[in-house]
Parts: C-alpha cells; sequence; structure tokens
C-alpha cells in the first residue's frame, strides 16, 4: 500500500473532471499543484466524495447517501474502510497544524506519513517512502509558495511532487469531508483509549453533512455535531484475551464526555475558541459498534440524539 500514490489517482480524476465537479486546477511557479474546491469555486458534493477518499489516500470507500435523524432526512456520507489504520489515523486525521509566518491550515491526507511531523507515527510504527506528496488543507487561503515549498520540504519531496487540495470549513466540500471522518474519529478515540488500533480489521460508519454555515466559525460547529449527536459507526476488532472489549466500547461514544450536550459552536465560544480547553475525549461517534471477530460477540454504546443536531442545525 502507498497512501500517496493511491490518493493522486483520486486527484487527477478530480483534475479531469474539474469543470464537471466545480473545481479549479492551478499550478504555482514551483511547480505544485493546486487543487481548489471551494475557495473561489462552488464545488460539489461529488468532489466533497471524492476529496474524503484522498484524505483517506485511497484506501477506503465513501458514498453519498441520505439520513433519517427523528423527523428530519438529511444528506449523509457512508464510509467503509478496510486499512482501518493506515487510512484513518496516518492519512485521515487532521493531525498536523501547517504554520509559516502568519499562514495557518489544518493539514490531513497522506503527506503526513512522509512528513512524520506528528509523534503519532513513532507510536504507530508506520513509514512510506514516496516521490509525490498528497495533502489536504481546511483553509480558505491558498497557500503562498513559501508555504508549499515548506510542506514539499517536509515531506521529502521536490515541490513539483506537491499535490495541494484546498477547502474551507464553510463550504460544501468541507461539510462533506468533515462527515466523512465518522469512522476515523472513532478509531482515534480508541487510539485515545490505549487501545491498539492495528486490532481493528474493518470499519463503517454514517453520519449527516451538514448545510453550508455562513462563516467557518459555525462551519466547525455544526459539521463536528454531525458527527458528535448523530454519528454512527461500527468496527470488526481482532480482540486479544486481555482486551475488555465491553468496557472499551462503553467508553467510545461522545456523550462519556463531560462536555458534551452544547452545540459545538457554542462550547468552542465559550472556551474563547481555543480548542485547547475543548475535551479531547468529546471528539467520538454518538454511537459505537464493536464486534469480536473471534467470538462473534457485539458490543454496543452511546445513542443518536436528533433533538440536539436540530437545535445546532437551527431547525
Amino acid at each position: 500500500m502507498n497512501l500517496n500514490k493511491g490518493a493522486l489517482k483520486i486527484f487527477e480524476e478530480i483534475v479531469e473532471r474539474s469543470k464537471e465537479l466545480e473545481c479549479a486546477v492551478s499550478k504555482q511557479s514551483n511547480g505544485t499543484t493546486i487543487l481548489d474546491t471551494g475557495i473561489e469555486v462552488p464545488g460539489s458534493n461529488e468532489a466533497g466524495r471524492l476529496v474524503s477518499e484522498i484524505c483517506l489516500g485511497g484506501a477506503g470507500e465513501v458514498s453519498l447517501t441520505k439520513m433519517k435523524i427523528g423527523d428530519i432526512t438529511l444528506p449523509a456520507v457512508s464510509v467503509k474502510v478496510d486499512n482501518v489504520t493506515e487510512a484513518c489515523l496516518c492519512s485521515q486525521y487532521a493531525g498536523w497544524t501547517v504554520q509559516v509566518d502568519k499562514y495557518f491550515a489544518m493539514a490531513s491526507g497522506p503527506a503526513r506519513a512522509l512528513s512524520r511531523v506528528e509523534k503519532l507515527y513513532k507510536e504507530l510504527g508506520y513509514t512510506e517512502e514516496s516521490d509525490v506528496a498528497v495533502v489536504v488543507l481546511e483553509t480558505r487561503e491558498f497557500p503562498p509558495e513559501e508555504v508549499t515549498k515548506y510542506i514539499a520540504d517536509k515531506c521529502g519531496v521536490s515541490t513539483s511532487g506537491l499535490y495541494v487540495v484546498v477547502a474551507p470549513t464553510a463550504c460544501l466540500v468541507g461539510s462533506v469531508q468533515i462527515s466523512a471522518r465518522i469512522v476515523e474519529v472513532g478509531v482515534h478515540k480508541l487510539h485515545e483509549l490505549k487501545f491498539d488500533p492495528w486490532k481493528i480489521k474493518k470499519g463503517e460508519g454514517v453520519a449527516p453533512v451538514a448545510p453550508i454555515a455562513k462563516n467557518d466559525s459555525r462551519a466547525m460547529g455544526v459539521t463536528n455535531d454531525c458527527i458528535l449527536f448523530t454519528g454512527s459507526t461500527s468496527y470488526e476488532i481482532e480482540a486479544s484475551k486481555d482486551d475488555n472489549l465491553e468496557e472499551v466500547t462503553k467508553n467510545v461514544p461522545s456523550s462519556t464526555s463531560e462536555q458534551y450536550g452544547t452545540p459545538f459552536y457554542d462550547l468552542f465560544k465559550s472556551v474563547g475558541f481555543d480548542f485547547y480547553k475543548v475535551d479531547p475525549l468529546l471528539f467520538s461517534p454518538a454511537q459505537i459498534t464493536i464486534k469480536d471477530i473471534k467470538s462473534g460477540k457485539e458490543y454496543k454504546a452511546g445513542k443518536l440524539d436528533p433533538n440536539l443536531l436540530k437545535q445546532s442545525l437551527g431547525l
């Protein structure tokens, strides 16, 4: 498996279909290719689906669907992943903060596995070699050339071997690709709970897609709430005899956090928009099912809360 080369195939598909998908492609003088999916273009649901698969390093399947939640029906994404740790933690997780002078963006995608700036890779023991790097930046500003050079240098590739997707939080692609992190947030929570993610053999999830918010801060709220309040996941796990899957399962849902129950934007505002004051264990699916592959036993925890989502979305 090569996550970057897998993602590049999908990147190239969007480039070929850019007009149809309402995206725009440009190339910097240093050779870096920039794919705009929501800054100066509207983007599309299909572009969001494909960008979600780029985030997964081409190692997961994302489908567009609908989800009935209480008395409302919303667009949704369904995600299926086999190589769970590689696709979700080593690629999709937005764990790289790219900050150069005044430029700031959260980076996800397989370029992270080349830069290895996060301690996560040492913990997981994952390495990758590639002459191309694909990164997804959640931002409203195009990265200047000093930023793309910084990213390329960290990844050990030439600037002409760097492929960058840009998408603000408050855009169609932003809404889709954030909801498509439903499987990843559960895997990340399990890892935070000290459960070995390599034991997770398959993951599936579904989450509604938030309508486009009026600004990025509001979008951060509604997109997270789609997962926290109404996202559902299931995992197949090859447990060892020392694993207490019943106990592990009940500690995963977002409702186990003391900060659960307030729409995320209101919570974020109450802590001065400081991410470090938000309980990291809040970022979890609302509901989880874990199946022990060896015994066939299933463990479930959490529940969907349509009323909280409706409160968040103003419905």
